[in-house]
């Protein structure tokens, strides 16, 4: 495993890490056994940042990655997890001191701990970038000790700009792959000019840069690529990166050609993503071991030749770029 810097913070993290989103709900049944197997499979391989939330399986993954992480006894693991997802209505309104309190405290218990590594505002509504309050709450949970560190989990790049204006912002989490490359264009020099560090989310368009996918596939009734094919229970952008299934498969058999010998198009995709070193992690989601280690080994793979990088972009541009590009 390799580690990078995690911006300001001056944590060295595992340039792979690992997302519980698939260990609390959304992605088919996980049992409790295999979460925890997973989690432990990742922390063996080198992995050191895990990204989870309050909202995954309603504290579920927060509560397995804290007992894995505790029974493993590694010396150091950075827990991000996020916030504000719980509101009903999900409106830029809740995003208050009250709120906000309120689901740190759930989350430390959920965690096991006094302080949180990292939380971060779970893709909030637009306005709230512009909701001074709103980071003062943040900033004030550091004060008192309840936090490390805050940061944000955006939608889009203009959302991630304007959360580069507050000066407190540890990290940006954002959606970038292959099928959505607009942040490497837009945002990362900005990023990188203020220390803030990037994690890099949604790294295999929810399996379609597996290159298992086929347009036979079905998917459990309670897995989002299943229900939110169209947008119906969050961002579309979510799922498949926002990209029709038959349009990423297409396009899939056109990058298949350019993965390395001996190396699986889950792997090129992922060191595709660490070619740009901006990023700070990636974090692809695992439901077993077999995929947390075959996740990690990515960061074995060589550096990409610029012609590779040439090819993949020219994939991008003709199929992709027309249907992402402009929305996200």
């Amino acid at each position: 495993m390799h580690y990078r810097r995690f911006g300001r913070t001056g944590w060295q993290v595992s340039e792979i890490a690992l997302g519980a989103w698939q260990l609390g709900a959304d992605w088919g049944s996980v049992t409790e056994d295999e979460a925890l197997a997973t989690v432990r499979a990742a922390l063996d391989r080198g992995i050191n940042f895990i990204d989870t939330a309050d909202v995954y399986g309603d504290g579920r993954s927060e509560q397995l990655v804290a007992r894995a992480v505790k029974a493993h006894g590694r010396e150091r693991v950075y827990i991000a997890t996020k916030a504000g997802r719980r509101l009903n209505p999900h409106v830029a309104e809740g995003y208050d001191a009250p709120h906000l309190t309120g689901f740190v405290e759930r989350s430390l218990r959920n965690l096991g701990t006094d302080r949180i590594d990292l939380l971060q505002l779970h893709c909030p509504p637009s306005a709230v970038y512009s909701q001074d309050a709103t980071f003062a709450a943040l900033d004030e949970l550091v004060r008192q000790g309840k936090l490390r560190h805050w940061g944000v989990s955006v939608e889009t790049v203009e959302e991630a700009r304007r959360a580069l204006a507050h000066p407190h912002l540890a990290s940006i989490q954002i959606i970038f792959n292959i099928f959505r490359q607009k942040p490497a264009e837009t945002l990362f020099a900005e990023t990188a000019a203020r220390d803030v560090a990037v994690i890099a989310r949604v790294p295999l368009a929810s399996g379609l840069l597996t290159g298992k996918l086929r347009r036979d596939t079905r998917f459990a009734a309670d897995d989002h690529r299943q229900y939110n094919r169209h947008g119906e229970a969050f961002d579309v952008g979510e799922t498949f990166s926002g990209v029709p299934f038959e349009t990423g498969l297409d396009a899939v058999e056109e990058l298949r050609p350019l993965v390395p010998a001996g190396a699986s198009m889950a792997r090129f995709a992922l060191r595709w993503i660490l070619m740009q070193q901006a990023v700070s992690c990636v974090i692809p989601g695992a439901r077993n071991p077999a995929q947390a280690e075959a996740n990690a080994a990515a960061a074995d793979l060589p550096p990409l030749s610029e012609q590779t990088l040439a090819a993949v972009r020219s994939v991008y541009d003709r199929r992709i770029r027309p249907l992402v590009h402009a929305r996200w």
